[in-house]
């Protein structure tokens, strides 16, 4: 491109065809910095005046901020426990109190139903570590507390045997490991019982091998948290009671759960219960009195949290929360309540801490506070007036004007389900069905019901096979073939164990579950009576294991129409001084499903 020489005349002759100018506008301050032009100085004071009168900023409320406050407050600790229907016991600080309401025995080591094979091996190798600073013992052991050969023809093996998996498991290690349960409930079953006991230890080692069964005892009750007086499941409402006290200047007070089963314990789980007599502790001394009541002085702070809508009109928010936009039906009445705190009285509430001990309740007479024009104003708690004031008000209360701090834990681990049940309502067979949806293994695993249920009826099936062939057992003669027959009732899974209505006692209209029994019907079996399936979850078999044994009795309401879902695992937590609580826990929910068993009754059936 040529040069232009004269680009006026260019411009005015049109030669070129565009013309492209930059320019721009640059800030050039009088002074050096930058100070005063980033103030964004208002020029107009009116203007800002104007506002704040438009906003009512002018109009003065005859109200000061506070400044200073004491707190009247008499704390005391908790100090009785019970759970349930049980002895009440002292409450104890070593163990949350999830712990102490949530924890049942372990299946194993309380001798019921499921036998794990994994706490036995867990046990042995534990032993045969500790004994090992005396010497090699360890076939001595093996030998006299050994793990059992299952026997593949044996009905009451049928469990181990009944399970590939489990079965392979248990024949592997049979005669080979030490079944570690057996030394330890040989130990705890009489003081005159030493480990040495039938072995070649030499005399002059019983001390050392006596101090080492102590240890080996300790560690084991220490392995798993376990109720001392009782747990406090009821297996009839499927959910955890317990009750709890402390001294207080009007005598002891009592609160109780009648309803937890929700896996979070928290101060809202309990409630006062006025008319309920003190916990009493068989040969406990008197309770202490409450202390004295303390003062404690604070400087209040106003309360600040995400999004809170800023007052003052030379301010904006961070727009990471907008409750605004929050659209409450008219039955939200929560959610109304948290709106109206957010948007209208964000700036009228102060917070005054105060440090209370885990495990305590703390009565407030009240607060002294001083605001910023030295008015001293006496503050008492909401709802501490008469019972029938009208203008007695209160939210986030257990019963009383008192705060309770339950010593919790704020999460808690969870294992898989040991075992889950699920309670259903068939409306076609009209009863209740308990669904063992996840069955314990004897190998300490779980496993589907369903599957369980069809690997035990053919084990059963084979047995019998094997009888009729050898002819052992003579089946009954054949009917004369027909192209249909009449069956009296169907069959359902050996996982559903049914509930059948009966009444209540004493009384003709309300009525009750009962844990009933189906019947194991193989074709052939030439027995008066067929056997009853009994349940294989800790859950269900409630009483059975009992001697005698007794029936299990469940609430008609606790079962609702959408159903009940119930399963028990490990828990795993840690306390404030480090130590680490395990437990075996019941959880509770809405199985939001429905089944049918398909169970008929007086029916044909083609052959």
């Amino acid at each position: 491109m040529a040069e232009i020489e004269n680009m006026r005349a260019a411009l005015d002759e049109r030669i070129l065809p565009t013309v492209t100018r930059w320019n721009r506008l640059e800030g050039r301050p009088r002074l050096a910095d930058f100070d005063r032009a980033l103030r964004a100085e208002v020029r107009d004071p009116l203007w800002m005046l104007a506002r704040q009168w438009q906003l009512g900023e002018l109009f003065g409320d005859d109200a000061g901020s506070p400044v200073f406050a004491q707190a009247h407050v008499a704390t005391t600790r908790l100090t009785k426990y019970r759970a349930g229907d049980h002895d009440a016991r002292e409450f104890l600080t070593t163990v949350p109190l999830e712990a102490q309401v949530e924890a049942r025995p372990v299946p194993y080591l309380a001798g019921g139903a499921v036998l794990s094979l994994d706490l036995r091996l867990l046990l042995g190798r534990r032993w045969l570590k500790l004994v090992r600073a005396v010497g090699d013992f360890d076939d001595e052991f093996i030998d006299g507390y050994p793990v059992d050969h299952p026997d593949p023809d044996d009905p009451a093996d049928a469990l181990i045997v009944a399970h590939p998996e489990v079965w392979q498991q248990v024949a592997a290690l049979a005669g080979r490991v030490m079944d570690g349960y057996l030394l330890y409930d040989y130990l705890r079953a009489d003081a005159a019982h030493h480990a040495y006991d039938g072995t070649s230890i030499d005399a002059a080692d019983f001390t050392v091998v006596d101090e080492l069964a102590d240890r080996f005892r300790r560690w084991a009750d220490t392995l798993f948290y376990q109720p001392p007086t009782g747990d406090a499941w009821q297996p009839d409402r499927l959910e955890y009671q317990f009750a709890v006290s402390a001294p207080t200047p009007d005598g002891e007070r009592v609160y109780l759960a009648e309803q937890y089963y929700q896996g979070r314990l928290d101060w809202y789980n309990v409630d006062a219960a006025p008319a309920a007599p003190p916990l009493s502790i068989p040969g406990d001394p008197p309770t202490p009195g409450p202390p004295e009541p303390t003062t404690t002085s604070f400087i209040p702070v106003q309360v600040v949290f995400d999004g809170m809508p800023n007052t003052r009109w030379w301010a904006f928010e961070d727009r990471k929360t907008n409750f605004g936009d929050i659209r409450p039906d008219t039955t939200d009445l929560a959610k109304l309540l948290f709106m109206e705190f957010g948007l209208v009285y964000a700036n009228d509430w102060y917070l005054v801490p105060q440090s209370l001990p885990a495990g305590s309740i703390a009565h407030v007479a009240g607060l002294a506070v001083t605001n910023v024009f030295g008015e001293r104003f006496w503050i008492e708690p909401s709802g501490s007036g008469a019972g029938d004031q009208w203008q007695r008000w209160s939210m986030f209360t257990n019963g009383t004007d008192d705060l309770v701090l339950l010593p919790t834990v704020p999460k808690i681990q969870e294992g898989r389900p040991l075992e889950e049940v699920c309670l259903i309502r068939d409306e076609m067979a009209n009863m209740v069905w308990g669904v063992e949806t996840r069955v314990p293994l004897a190998t300490g695993g779980s496993r589907p019901g369903e599957e369980l249920a069809r690997e035990t009826l053919v084990f059963h099936r084979r047995i019998l096979d094997a009888a009729i062939a050898d002819g052992t057992v003579v089946p009954p003669a054949g009917d004369p073939q027909a192209p249909i027959r009449y069956r009296v009732m169907g069959s359902v899974p050996e996982n559903w164990i049914p509930f059948i209505p009966v009444h209540v006692d004493g009384d003709n209209r309300e009525i009750q579950l009962q844990r009933a029994a189906m019947p194991r019907i193989l074709d052939g079996d030439p027995a008066p009576a067929p056997v009853r399936v009994r349940p294989r979850t800790v859950l269900l078999r409630e009483g059975l294991d009992a001697a005698p044994p007794r029936p299990y009795f469940l609430h008609e309401e606790e079962v609702p129409r959408s159903g009940v879902a119930v399963s028990q695992r490990f828990q795993r937590t840690r306390w404030y001084d480090g130590r680490v609580v395990t437990w075996v826990g019941v959880h509770k929910q809405t199985a939001r499903r429905t089944r049918s068993s398909g169970l008929g009754f007086d029916y044909l059936q083609a052959t």
